[in-house]
C-alpha cells in the first residue's frame, strides 16, 4: 500500500474511533418531550424537607436542558441543610416513572414516587425519608421544642386549667424536663408526667412508666389530647 493511502486510512480509522469516543463519553440526554407531570412540576415552587419539616428549603424545576435532564433551582439555604445536593445536575420524569433527581453521570440521587397529589417521598441513608411538596399545598411548619417552652395549663372539657405545669428545654435522659405544680386534679396526678418531646409536630407528655399522653396543635394556642375521648383533654397558655 502506497504511504498516502495508508495515511489516508489511518485518519479515516482516527475519525471513526474519535466518533465512538463522543458517543460513549457523551451525557445521557435530555428529557425533550415533557410529560403533563412533568410540566406540573414546573409550575411555581416546591418545599424540599426531611420528614419533621425542621430541615426545608426551597427547590424549583425548570424545563430548559441540564447536562443531564432538566434544570433545577435549589435556594441558597438548601445546601447548608442538605450538603449532598451538590451532586444533583438535573431532574427527570416520566410518566409512571419516579421523579429522579440525577447526577452528572445520570445516576439517581434520589428517585422520589408520588404519596399523594403534589407530594413526593424518597428514601435517603442517614436522612431518613425526604419530601417534595407544591409550596402551595403545604402549611405552615411544625411548632419546635423551643417553642414550646414555659408555663400551660391542662383543661378537662372546659372551665379552667385542672393542673399547671411548665415545660423545661434541658435534658430528662432522651426527653425534655417537666415540672408539674402542686395541686393537680388527681386526674392528672395518677398520670404523672415527668417529661416531654416533640415527634412529628405533636407535643408528648411521659411518664416514669413508659405511658404517653399525645397533643396536637389545634385553633389559637390550644393543643388537643388525640385520641380525643367524650370529654376532651387540653394543654393551653395561662
Amino acid at each position: 500500500m502506497r504511504p498516502h493511502a495508508m495515511a489516508r486510512g489511518l485518519g479515516a480509522a482516527l475519525a471513526a474511533f474519535a466518533v465512538t469516543a463522543l458517543v460513549m463519553t457523551a451525557p445521557a440526554p435530555a428529557q425533550t418531550t415533557l410529560s403533563e407531570a412533568a410540566k406540573a412540576m414546573t409550575t411555581g415552587t416546591w418545599e424540599f424537607s426531611n420528614a419533621d419539616r425542621d430541615k426545608r428549603c426551597t427547590l424549583t424545576f425548570r424545563a430548559d436542558p441540564a447536562a443531564v435532564g432538566m434544570r433545577l433551582e435549589f435556594d441558597k439555604g438548601c445546601v447548608a441543610l442538605f450538603p449532598f445536593i451538590t451532586e444533583i445536575v438535573g431532574w427527570t420524569l416520566a410518566d409512571n416513572d419516579f421523579l429522579r433527581l440525577v447526577d452528572a453521570q445520570g445516576k439517581s440521587v434520589l428517585e422520589f414516587s408520588e404519596v399523594e397529589s403534589h407530594m413526593y417521598e424518597a428514601p435517603r441513608p442517614g436522612e431518613g425519608i425526604l419530601f417534595i411538596q407544591a409550596s402551595t399545598a403545604v402549611g405552615p411548619p411544625p411548632k419546635q421544642a423551643d417553642e414550646m417552652v414555659g408555663e400551660w395549663g391542662i383543661v378537662r372539657g372546659s372551665g379552667k386549667p385542672i393542673c399547671m405545669l411548665t415545660l423545661a428545654n434541658k435534658p430528662a435522659g432522651d426527653d425534655l424536663a417537666l415540672a408539674v405544680k402542686p395541686g393537680c386534679n388527681p386526674f392528672v396526678a395518677r398520670f404523672a408526667p415527668t417529661a416531654w418531646q416533640m415527634d412529628r409536630g405533636e407535643l408528648l407528655l411521659k411518664n416514669a412508666r413508659g405511658q404517653t399522653w399525645r397533643f396536637s396543635e389545634g385553633e389559637g394556642s390550644a393543643w388537643t389530647r388525640v385520641p380525643e375521648g367524650a370529654v376532651p383533654v387540653l394543654l393551653v397558655r395561662p
